[in-house]
């Protein structure tokens, strides 16, 4: 699996728990082989093993979130 490449977004508006846990939970639904990486003091999410910059944060976005 040298083709994991690693994405990571910054995610002003996630502030807790619940925030952290929906976003990993709708990244895995959509690319079940994922890894999700949250630092929340930081508002980071780093993913690897999912689609393109584009798609993905679509559906971080489609949670109601704004990754940048």
């Amino acid at each position: 699996m040298d083709n994991s490449t690693t994405l990571a977004f910054t995610v002003p508006d996630m502030t807790c728990g619940h925030c952290a846990k929906t976003i990993t939970g709708a990244v895995i639904a959509a690319y079940p082989g994922a890894k999700v990486d949250i630092d929340l003091a930081s508002k980071r999410v780093s993913i690897e093993n999912a689609g393109d910059r584009a798609a993905v944060a679509s559906v971080i976005a489609a949670e109601g979130y704004s990754p940048a």
